[in-house]
């Protein structure tokens, strides 16, 4: 049950921790609570709720999004460069403004049968996982705090539609990531806990070799500059290590 497992968050949403950069922001506070509320009303079969972002909440979009862009195109997959420009020239993708996750859900199911749902945190692995089963991905809607616009402690909307929207209207990888949810389909708890590292260290936090050169398709590196960089220059991501290739 989709309106079961989407209530279910288990950190972030409204409620910060002490050292997030918005916590003593009370504007900032308040938008995600009018953001994760309206995600906690929607019910399978509802329109997508839409969000009226604010002009401060944009320009951190805009930011992010010229700064990732720009990275992506020398340290992206190609598919996913390909599928960024698809998006931009189709369905209005890009700097502009913070699209809406019902224009990109739309596109994932024109190109994969994938469609995004909004959600208020972050979810259990299970939960999580359960849900690309079906070919639904859980998608938050707020967006990082201003202060520290290349950086978030938790999936934002930047997360999302920058790092894993693009991989999602590829087949291969919708494939992957439907694949993994349905392993999880009845799986135990030690077993959906292996998933999940799976799922971290390929859909969040994947590399590959494209020509040679170390290339991301994890949605943790393409939304984050400084992993995205530090990843592809050699050093590592996700923590400052590279696991070998298998």
């Amino acid at each position: 049950d989709l309106d079961f497992v989407a209530g279910g968050t288990l950190d972030a949403g409204a409620e910060l921790e002490a050292d997030h950069p918005g916590f003593h922001d009370r504007a900032y506070r308040e938008r995600r609570r009018i953001i994760t509320e309206q995600a906690s009303r929607h019910r399978h079969g509802d329109p997508l709720p839409a969000v009226s972002y604010t002009d401060e909440e944009t320009a951190t979009w805009r930011y992010c999004y010229s700064r990732l862009k720009e990275s992506a195109g020398r340290h992206a997959v190609a598919a996913y460069n390909e599928i960024l420009g698809d998006m931009e020239r189709n369905i209005g993708f890009g700097k502009k403004g913070i699209p809406q996750i019902g224009d990109v859900s739309a596109y994932l199911t024109d190109t994969t049968g994938f469609a995004l749902r909004p959600v208020a945190g972050l979810m259990s692995p299970r939960d999580f996982l359960s849900g690309l089963a079906f070919k639904v991905f859980h998608s938050t809607q707020y967006i990082r705090h201003h202060s520290r616009p290349l950086y978030t402690p938790e999936p934002d909307v930047v997360h999302e539609l920058v790092g894993h929207a693009p991989m999602l209207a590829d087949p291969a990888f919708a494939d992957l990531s439907q694949r993994i949810g349905l392993a999880s389909l009845g799986a135990s708890d030690f077993e959906v806990k292996r998933l999940a590292t799976a799922y971290w260290f390929s859909v969040e936090f994947g590399l590959c070799r494209e020509g040679g050169d170390l290339k991301a398709y994890g949605a943790g590196l393409l939304s984050s500059l400084g992993e995205l960089e530090h990843a592809c220059a050699g050093g590592g991501g996700a923590g400052g290590g590279r696991a070998p290739f298998l």
